[in-house]
């Protein structure tokens, strides 16, 4: 009798232990997947300093003068027409436009998918592994895409959109992982 009891409180105890531990693991992943703590004013004005301080250098003025000549208002105006698609992560209706662009001064050579959407020309990059999974396309291919971000650059024609899901006829392509890099 004693015997049953002791294994009967070893179990219960295990119990709780395990308990414990799964609901510990529990606050920690809740803990990680929290946003990040709201900057500062101090940061926020470092920041804005820092900013500042790159914007006189030759690079920033350059890239100012860039971002407010024609080219540079095109790409911003571009990116204003999909930002709601790339906040919520939602589907865009594309139309291939190449598959072959290149930019001469990169080596290895990064792959280019341009795209066509809503009237707009973007950008999408690719390491030439990844760029395996879209060798099926072609020029006005009609694909869905979702993207998280997008970026733009003086030495680039459009604006550059991340690829991290593409589809064509209801089968994924490509859909990128994003917990590698950090979900960047």
């Amino acid at each position: 009798m004693k015997n049953k009891r002791n294994v009967s409180y070893a179990l219960i105890l295990l119990l709780v232990v395990a308990g414990g531990l799964v609901f510990a693991n529990r606050e920690i992943k809740n803990e990680n997947e929290r946003s990040p703590r709201p900057l500062s004013n101090a940061e926020k004005k470092a920041a804005r300093d820092a900013r500042k301080a790159w914007e006189a250098t030759p690079d920033g003025i350059k890239f100012k003068e860039w971002e407010n000549s024609p080219a540079g208002r095109k790409i911003h105006a571009s990116h204003d027409k999909i930002r709601k698609h790339i906040k919520d992560f939602s589907n865009m209706e594309a139309v291939v436009t190449s598959v072959t662009f290149q930019r001469t001064y990169a080596q290895p050579s990064p792959k280019w998918l341009i795209v066509r959407i809503e009237d707009e020309e973007y950008m999408m990059q690719f390491i030439p592994k990844d760029f395996q999974r879209l060798k099926s396309l072609k020029v006005n291919d009609k694909i869905t895409l979702r993207s998280r971000s997008a970026g733009y650059s003086p030495n680039h024609p459009y604006l550059i959109i991340s690829g991290d899901y593409i589809e064509k006829d209801n089968k994924v392509l490509f859909k990128a992982d994003p917990s590698k890099n950090n979900g960047c």
